[in-house]
């Protein structure tokens, strides 16, 4: 029989390997902190977004440590997407994703597919606004295809980006507007091509509503409607392309994801810190400040809604013939 100093060594230790295994060891992930990708410069959208959310899990104190932005820009998006490619398995890198973690896919030049990450959630979609000057004789989505399909190639679009969402958005109301064909021009960045618009250079342009907000406030221009799922609530007024008779979901995706790989336990730990930011007050308080189309979407979720978009894309890229060889 055991003596009790004996017994209490044999329970002691036991109990110390207990806790060094098994649920516990989850537990203690992030022991350091975590760089945070982002494929753009500072103060771009998605740097402004990946900063919201450090910020909220330093304020509401989500994960014993902190996050570190890293901006690695250049490429289009493809240098972070390269360097985030080389991180498999590392739980300590996470990439503030937007609809770049697609195109990145359907681009066989890169050869990024969608089984190089782990999908953790999608935040908010940042929809297209598809936008008029304000004595536009065009009041409706509908009048705006019909005047396409009447004058075929007469009706000019500005964009910021060939092959963008602004793009995709113009190719899905010729698709479901048989017969309408729109022209196109390309600016620099969606400032310019919304400028275009309020000043008689192009019919319209399906930019970021961001992009058009002061101009929209100073009456230069008018919105046709939102791409987005459901009207946004801070424009109760202005109807989605769905409602008015286009089925165009678009938009920049707000979604984080971890390297392909990683263990399940710190996906675990991650995913349920990001779901408690997306309800935060202050989350709340940003997505309304910037517009934002609050879809929230688990690890599960979020994977399906990359398939949905990537077989899009694809076919965006295929119909109008883009070169991604």
């Amino acid at each position: 029989m055991l003596k009790p100093r004996r017994l209490f060594a044999l329970l002691l230790s036991s109990a110390i390997s207990a806790s060094l295994s098994g649920p516990t060891s989850a537990q203690s992930y992030p022991t350091r902190p975590i760089e945070l990708v982002v494929p753009t410069s500072a103060g771009s959208g998605t740097d402004i977004y990946a900063r919201a959310l450090a910020e909220i899990t330093r304020k509401e104190k989500l994960l014993p440590q902190a996050f570190v932005i890293q901006n690695r820009t250049g490429g289009g998006s493809v240098v972070a997407y390269s360097y985030f490619k080389t991180k498999r398995g590392d739980p300590y890198v996470m990439l503030a994703a937007t609809g770049s973690i697609v195109i990145m896919a359907t681009r066989p030049d890169v050869n990024i597919p969608l089984d190089n990450y782990t999908p953790l959630a999608l935040f908010a979609n940042d929809p297209q606004a598809i936008m008029v000057a304000a004595d536009s004789p065009y009041n409706s989505l509908k009048d705006l295809a019909e005047a396409a399909r009447k004058a075929p190639g007469t009706i000019i679009g500005a964009l910021s980006n060939p092959l963008g969402t602004g793009r995709l958005v113009m190719h899905l109301l010729e698709k479901y507007a048989p017969g309408a064909k729109f022209k196109f021009i390309t600016f620099k960045g969606g400032g310019e091509a919304v400028t275009s618009v309020a000043g008689g250079h192009a019919h319209f342009t399906p930019e970021n509503l961001s992009e058009g907000l002061g101009l929209i406030e100073g009456k230069k221009l008018k919105v046709l409607a939102m791409t987005s799922e459901k009207r946004i609530p801070q424009l109760p007024d202005i109807p989605t392309a769905i409602e008015s008779g286009f089925k165009i979901d678009a938009g920049t995706l707000r979604g984080f994801v971890f390297p392909a790989g990683v263990p399940k336990e710190a996906a675990t730990v991650m995913e349920q810190a990001l779901e408690r930011a997306f309800k935060s007050q202050t989350w709340k308080d940003h997505a309304r400040r910037n517009y934002y189309e609050d879809r929230y979407l688990g690890s599960a979720d979020y994977a399906k809604f990359l398939q949905v978009r990537l077989q899009e894309y694809q076919e965006f890229f295929n119909e109008v013939g883009a070169t991604t060889k």
